[in-house]
């Protein structure tokens, strides 16, 4: 599967941004997704992952109550509602796809990532 991230930009602390993943080739519906964030000198960490229905959903603690992962099958798109930014949120977000689910899942497609920067 192919992906295409979108939607980054440049926005002050307390906005928000929408991220948008788009896929395209194999069925979208059988992929588990995720959304990952890399800042510069930091490991990529995971976000947000949404499972194949959009039944369950992950997030990681830093961003809880505050970004919002969903999906659409029919769209073959993934979303990233960010809210309540902070300065720290800066880095650039990239979307994934993966067979499998949890901490151990192999996330084999990777879109390019977009530029998120939060500014104080």
């Amino acid at each position: 599967v192919q992906l295409q991230a979108s939607g980054g930009g440049l926005v002050q602390a307390g906005g928000s941004l929408r991220l948008s993943c788009a896929a395209s080739g194999r069925a979208f519906s059988i992929y588990n997704m995720g959304w990952f964030r890399q800042a510069p000198g930091k490991e990529r960490a995971i976000v947000a992952a949404i499972s194949r229905s959009g039944d369950y959903t992950h997030y990681a603690e830093s961003v809880k109550g505050r970004f919002t992962i969903s999906r659409d099958n029919a769209k073959n798109t993934v979303y990233l509602q960010m809210n309540s930014l902070k300065p720290e949120d800066t880095s650039v977000y990239y979307c994934a796809a993966s067979m499998g689910w949890g901490p151990s899942a192999d996330y084999g497609s990777w879109g390019q990532g977009t530029l998120v920067t939060v500014s104080s």
